[in-house]
C-alpha cells in the first residue's frame, strides 16, 4: 500500500469515526488529522472533477467571424484558440498548433462564433414539474430537472441565473460532470413573508408557529417563509451556507402565488434590510422580486441591488432605478404564458394585470438608460422552456437584434459578477476575448442580421461548447 492510499485508508476510518461523540482532548488532534485528510485526498490522481479533463485539451476554430457579445458588426475573418476551459488567443492570422491527439480543429467557414447565452431569471427546478409535482418526490424532480439541465444547454444557454428553488444538488451533479447542464448561479430557496409571493401553503397549513414544523415547500428548499427581521437575516444565512451566489425575495405580490395578491407590499424594510445586510457582509446583493412602485421603491430603500420584473413602474420609479445604479431584470414574457393560467383563476386575473406592463416597462428602461439584464421566467412548461431562444429574439420589439444578444451575453455576465466572491464561475463570461472563459457558439448564419437563427438551436448551434468542453459538433466528420 503506498502513502496515498494509506492516507485514504486512514481518512475514512477518521470521519466514520466523527459520527461518535469524541472526547475533549482528542478533538484537535482529530481536526487536524481531518485536515490533513482532505489536503492528501484533494491531490490524490484522478479526484479533480470530470470536467477538468477539458484543461489538457486544445480546441481551434478556424475562419470564424466574432460577435464579441459587446458589439457590432461582426468581426472579418478570425481564429480562436481555446486551451483547456479558457480563450487563449484570437488572431486574423493562422495560429499554429500541435496537432496533437488532444487537439481538435473545427473549420468554421465563416460561420460566426458567439457567446453561449445567459438567462438571468431562470427555475431549473421547477420546468418540467406541474404545480402539484413541485413538492412531490425529490427524486423524480431532480431526474426531470437534470434532464431539463441538458436540453436547456443543447439550446445554447451555456449559464443560468437561477432565482429560487431547491437547485444546489442538481449545480453540483453538472459541476461534477454527472449531468450536462448550464453553469448555475443559485439562489436557494425563495424567500417570502406569510401570503406573501412564493408562499405556496393551503389554507389548512394555517396557523404558522414562528420556530414551529416547517411546510414541505420549505423542507424542500423552494421557499422558506420569514416574518421577522431575525427571520429573514437567519433564512438568508441558511441560503449562503448552501452556495447561494445571490439572494432572492418577494417585495410585493406574484402572479403564480394563490394568496399573493399583486398590489401587495409584502416585507417591511427592516426586513428586507435584515437580508441585504446578511448578504453584504458575504460579499454579495439581493434581488427583490416587485412589481408595483411601492415595492420596488421599498426594496431600493432597504439596499437591494436588482429587481425582478418591475412591469408596473411607474416613470418616478424608473428614474429612481436610474439614479440609483439599480438593475432591473426583465422578462419579455410571451402571451403563451398568460394563456396558460385557467379562465377565472386568481393567477389568470393577475396576469392579465401585469402583462400589459411589459412594453411601458422596456421603453421606460431604453428612455433612462437602466440596467437592464434578460430572462425568461418560464414556470411548469416544457414547451415554453423550449422557445426559449424565442423569447430571447422577441426583444426585437424593442431592441435591435445587437442589443437583444448583448443583453443576454455580457451585460447579463456583468449582473452575475455582482456576486463577488459568491461567483461559483470566478472568469469572464458572455464575451468572446482572450482570457475569458471558453463558453461558445458556432452559429450557421449572423444572429445580428437574423435573430431568429437562435430560436432553432437545433438547426442552427452546430457547436456549442461551454468551459472549454465540446457538447455539440455538427461539423464533426
Amino acid at each position: 500500500m503506498n502513502s496515498k492510499e494509506e492516507l485514504s485508508t486512514l481518512c475514512g476510518l477518521t470521519k466514520a469515526r466523527k459520527l461518535k461523540r469524541i472526547p475533549g482532548p482528542a478533538l484537535v488532534s482529530t481536526a487536524i488529522l481531518i485536515g490533513l485528510c482532505q489536503v492528501g485526498l484533494a491531490q490524490a490522481p484522478g479526484s479533480a472533477p470530470p470536467s477538468a479533463s477539458a484543461s489538457d485539451g486544445v480546441t481551434l476554430f478556424q475562419n470564424v467571424r466574432i460577435f464579441d457579445g459587446k458589439s457590432a458588426p461582426l468581426s472579418e475573418p478570425a481564429n480562436v484558440l481555446i486551451r483547456g476551459n479558457q480563450i487563449e488567443q484570437i488572431s486574423r492570422a493562422p495560429i499554429p498548433v500541435d496537432r496533437s491527439a488532444t487537439t481538435r480543429i473545427i473549420d468554421g467557414g465563416g460561420r460566426t462564433l458567439m457567446p453561449g447565452l445567459i438567462d438571468a431569471h431562470w427555475h431549473a427546478m421547477l420546468i418540467r414539474a406541474t404545480p402539484a409535482q413541485a413538492f412531490g418526490d425529490v427524486g423524480y424532480n431532480n431526474l426531470t430537472a437534470g434532464d431539463e439541465a441538458t436540453d436547456t444547454l443543447m439550446r445554447g444557454f451555456t449559464t443560468v441565473r437561477d432565482v429560487g428553488g431547491p437547485v444546489f444538488g442538481l449545480k453540483q451533479a453538472i459541476d461534477e460532470g454527472i449531468v450536462k447542464g448550464p453553469r448555475i448561479y443559485p439562489s436557494g430557496a425563495v424567500i417570502t413573508v406569510t401570503s406573501g409571493h412564493g408562499d405556496f401553503r393551503e389554507l389548512t397549513d394555517l396557523p404558522r408557529t414562528i420556530g414551529g414544523m416547517l411546510t414541505r415547500m420549505e423542507k424542500l428548499g423552494g421557499s422558506m417563509v420569514a416574518d421577522s427581521p431575525d427571520e429573514v437575516r437567519l433564512r438568508t444565512r441558511e441560503q449562503l451556507m448552501q452556495g447561494a451566489s445571490q439572494v432572492k425575495l418577494t417585495a410585493g405580490g406574484g402572479v403564480s402565488s394563490p394568496f399573493s395578491p399583486i398590489d401587495v407590499t409584502t416585507f417591511t424594510e427592516p426586513e428586507l434590510r435584515a437580508a441585504v445586510e446578511a448578504a453584504e457582509n458575504w460579499g454579495t446583493y439581493v434581488a427583490a422580486h416587485a412589481f408595483t412602485p411601492a415595492a420596488i421603491r421599498g426594496a431600493i430603500a432597504a439596499g437591494v441591488k436588482c429587481i425582478e420584473h418591475g412591469m408596473l413602474m411607474d416613470e418616478a420609479t424608473a428614474r429612481l432605478i436610474a439614479e440609483k445604479g439599480i438593475w432591473l431584470s426583465m422578462q419579455p414574457l410571451p402571451e403563451a404564458l398568460r394563456l396558460g393560467f385557467p379562465v377565472g383563476s386568481v393567477q389568470r386575473a393577475k396576469a392579465d394585470e401585469v402583462f400589459p406592463g411589459i412594453g411601458r416597462t422596456y421603453e421606460l428602461a431604453k428612455k433612462y438608460k437602466i440596467k437592464t439584464a434578460w430572462g425568461t421566467d418560464v414556470l411548469f412548461s416544457r414547451a415554453l422552456a423550449q422557445q426559449q431562444g424565442a423569447i430571447l429574439a422577441s426583444l426585437v420589439r424593442w431592441y435591435t437584434p445587437a442589443e437583444a444578444l448583448i443583453m443576454a451575453t455580457s451585460t447579463n455576465a456583468e449582473l452575475l459578477a455582482l456576486s463577488g466572491k459568491r461567483n461559483p464561475y470566478p472568469g469572464k463570461l458572455g464575451v468572446v476575448e482572450q482570457g475569458a472563459l471558453a463558453d461558445l457558439l458556432l452559429v450557421d448564419g449572423n444572429p445580428l442580421e437574423n435573430i431568429n437563427l437562435i430560436a432553432d438551436p437545433g438547426k442552427n448551434f452546430l457547436v456549442i461548447m461551454k468551459d472549454g468542453t465540446v457538447y455539440k459538433n455538427a461539423l464533426a466528420k
